[in-house]
């Protein structure tokens, strides 16, 4: 596979998980991070480095959006729920092995 294609599929794979998390908004953050070790905002602070490295501007509200779907503020206020503390409990155990 020449590199190019591989970029495209690569891209196409990251706009298919973007979507996929923005269809499942009862899936909170914290579950995420809980469970996989990433969450949306990790994937937008890597959108966001990912532009740094190659010089391209851009925001954190705006790889927060593109990984959101939306500004990150309205998607906090529509979706985003208070941890539990069995959440809370799970993240900081699991945040001991990082």
């Amino acid at each position: 596979m020449d590199a190019s294609t591989r970029t495209e599929l690569e891209a196409a794979v990251f706009r298919r998980l973007a979507e996929h998390l923005r269809s499942r908004a009862d899936v909170q953050n914290i579950d995420l991070m809980n469970l996989a070790g990433f969450c949306r905002n990790c994937l937008s602070n890597w959108m966001k480095e990912a532009a740094d490295a190659r010089g391209v501007p851009m925001s954190k509200d705006e790889s927060r959006e593109i990984v959101y779907g939306m500004p990150y503020e309205e998607w906090k206020a529509k979706h985003q729920n208070e941890a539990t503390p069995d959440q809370r409990a799970a993240f900081a155990k699991a945040a001991q092995g990082h």
